[in-house]
């Protein structure tokens, strides 16, 4: 929900990848909704698609239109901390 107050450009992308991460998550792998949680989440560059721009005299300038790549990982709390705990037993 702070991503929808957020006055950012991304924030919008960000949670409508964020609602499928977790929309998958239920659908796919049967995880409660309440116990999911962001794990990772990076961005990294992607290609850039060049682009050009008219000038004076038809003349055009190259430049490059940069894009990239969002990567979230969503992760079952529940089944985290079952771990973490018979972890912490055996030791």
């Amino acid at each position: 929900s702070i991503l929808m107050f957020t006055p950012k450009s991304a924030s919008p992308i960000l949670a409508k990848l964020l609602k499928s991460a977790v929309a998958n998550s239920v659908h796919n792998f049967n995880f409660n909704i309440d116990d999911l949680y962001v794990e990772e989440i990076f961005v990294n560059e992607g290609i850039r698609l060049p682009r050009l721009f008219p000038r004076a005299k038809g003349k055009t300038d190259k430049r490059k239109k940069r894009t990239s790549h969002i990567t979230i990982f969503v992760s079952n709390y529940k089944k985290e901390t079952q771990e973490m705990k018979t972890n912490g037993s055996k030791k």
